[in-house]
């Protein structure tokens, strides 16, 4: 097989409108060299020039990203509902000496109804998006929670509500899926965690904001004080789908699809003029990667997720999402129900409630400013988990106590440190470390698979209103042992597994992940992503590790004994 000329690398990109890249244009040192040279551009500049030039894309990320304020906002509503008059009245029976409550089972039954729902539109997603791009995906998404939410909004009994929940769920989990791997896909190796962590901040805005609402309707004796709340979720579809309708696609998207001249496109739209990037440079560094990932044999289907070295890379981003939950996310954050059985009155919940959202979202601003540039993902990562188990040990042993006044304030007082805690670490790196760890020809379904770990683990919450309820086993604070054994068990896993992956670009993160090389060397180790012996070398490899077939062979010899001589 002939290689490309310089010239003819050049013009792959020079020339957008061609239809296909030659297959061994990673292996043309001229067409490596331009797609360096696009990389290194980008590497180069500071945040401040990065924020600069890629305005634009940092606009349209953190739009796409405003769809998950509604998911965060209706898992604070249901949460806060049981422990609100009005909607136990009504959906809720009555226990002599206790007053109006939900039973545990539907209790349970309302907490994972969007885990339900939100685990198939995650799946949904990954297809979607392959097909149909982000943009057609999110505005479809959209229109069909305006319609959906009527359900909720007029829902006679707790059954119809549950369902309501099951199925608003669905576009919940797709916006959920696209926006880290949209941000991850339209900005640089720079500004990359700061915009896939950003969908943690939506789900904090919209938890405060629901925190608000209920604040303002505790008070309120009519059925309105929980309809209002869910009538609210129309004002984000109204305002977010007419902007969107002028959003770029993503150009990695267009480039997986052989829309070369398309995706030059969607960079311009991306990034402002300056002399320090240039969008062909850009372009050739985005099909580079995509061919890289070719050779090594990379796929695009959920199955290619679980093959050679993507096993390690799905791993890693299903487990440092799941981390959120058995770090217990369901115990100790934003924990209404918690304050109410350890004997806080109702106004002191809600001023708790609203007091730890404030907190999440300072202490998201402080990540940003503070930790994410200045420490690693994995170091953030192990000592945030730390702290974490910690704090819930402590407010286990205090449950000795708990009667007392001061040891519940005392309690309620640490799952506020807990939450500004894991906002500054686990909290944010368990949407930035899947968006940016997958390949980028399986980043989507990389997101998807991680999100959808979450939901399916997520599902430890069910136990949650059994270990709290007064009607079941009434373990109140000795249920932070259960949730400290699970965050002991994942900060062992990642001390062993995690890698540090602050400023890899993706083509350093395949190499690595090809190589083997062990999580705790990942920071050190030394990868040249463009040298052509190595890519080579890395090429032979998986061919002779038998991920690629008996006609992928006999190209990666070729390819060898031409670089070779």
């Amino acid at each position: 097989m002939s290689h490309a000329t310089k010239d003819q690398a050049e013009n792959m990109v020079d020339q957008v409108d061609t239809s296909t890249l030659s297959r061994a244009a990673i292996f043309d040192s001229g067409f490596a060299e331009k797609a360096k040279a696009g990389q290194d551009s980008l590497q180069k500049l500071t945040i401040g020039e990065t924020v600069k030039i890629y305005k634009k894309a940092i606009f349209w990320s953190l739009m796409v990203s405003m769809c998950v304020i509604m998911e965060g906002y209706d898992q604070i509503l249901i949460g806060n509902f049981f422990a609100y008059p009005e909607f136990a009245k009504k959906f809720g029976n009555y226990y002599p000496g206790i007053g109006y409550q939900l039973t545990a089972a539907w209790q349970s039954g309302l907490s994972n109804a969007s885990n339900a729902g939100g685990f198939v539109g995650v799946l949904m997603n990954g297809f979607l998006v392959g097909r149909f791009g982000y943009k057609r995906v999110v505005l479809g998404a959209l229109v069909c929670l305006s319609a959906l939410i009527f359900m909720t909004f007029f829902a006679p009994n707790v059954t119809v509500l549950c369902v309501g929940e099951v199925l608003c769920a669905l576009p919940w989990g797709i916006f959920a899926a696209s926006a880290p791997a949209y941000a991850a896909e339209v900005l640089p190796v720079t500004l990359r965690v700061f915009l896939t962590s950003y969908t943690n901040m939506c789900f904090i805005i919209g938890q405060l904001i629901a925190a608000g609402v209920l604040k303002g309707l505790v008070n309120n004796g009519t059925e309105w004080s929980y309809r209002i709340p869910f009538a609210i979720q129309w004002v984000w579809p109204v305002v977010i789908f007419p902007v969107l309708l002028f959003a770029p696609e993503s150009p990695w998207h267009l480039v997986r699809k052989g829309k070369f001249d398309k995706a030059k496109i969607m960079l311009k739209k991306l990034q402002s003029e300056s002399p320090k990037v240039d969008t062909d440079l850009i372009l050739a560094s985005i099909v580079y990667t995509n061919k890289l990932e070719e050779e090594l044999s990379v796929g695009t289907s959920y199955w290619d997720c679980f093959k050679g070295p993507e096993k390690r890379r799905t791993e890693i981003a299903c487990m440092s999402f799941c981390g959120q939950v058995f770090s217990g996310m369901n115990f100790a954050y934003n924990s209404s129900y918690f304050y109410q059985q350890i004997g806080l009155g109702t106004n002191q919940i809600y001023q708790f409630s609203v007091g730890g959202m404030a907190l999440a979202l300072f202490a998201t601003i402080l990540s940003w400013i503070f930790f994410l540039p200045r420490f690693g993902r994995r170091t953030l990562y192990i000592w945030g988990l730390t702290v974490l188990t910690t704090i819930l040990i402590i407010i286990g042993i205090l449950g000795v106590k708990s009667d007392q006044k001061s040891v519940a304030y005392t309690q309620a007082v640490l799952t506020l440190i807990w939450t500004v805690i894991v906002e500054l670490s686990i909290g944010q790196l368990g949407w930035a470390i899947p968006a940016e760890i997958g390949s980028t020809r399986l980043r989507q379904k990389t997101v998807c698979l991680a999100r959808d770990s979450y939901y399916i683990f997520n599902l430890l919450g069910v136990l949650e209103p059994y270990f709290m309820n007064p009607t079941e086993w009434n373990l109140k604070s000795y249920t932070a042992f259960f949730w400290s054994g699970l965050s002991i068990m994942t900060l062992v896993w990642a001390y062993f597994r995690l890698p540090e992956t602050k400023d890899r670009s993706n083509d350093e993160i395949d190499v690595l992940f090809t190589k083997g090389i062990s999580a705790r060397k990942f920071s050190s180790y030394q990868v040249d992503a463009f040298h052509q012996r190595e890519i080579v070398d890395l090429v032979v490899r998986q061919a002779m590790d038998g991920e690629i077939g008996d006609q992928e062979k006999a190209y990666s010899n070729q390819i060898e004994h031409s670089t070779s001589t």
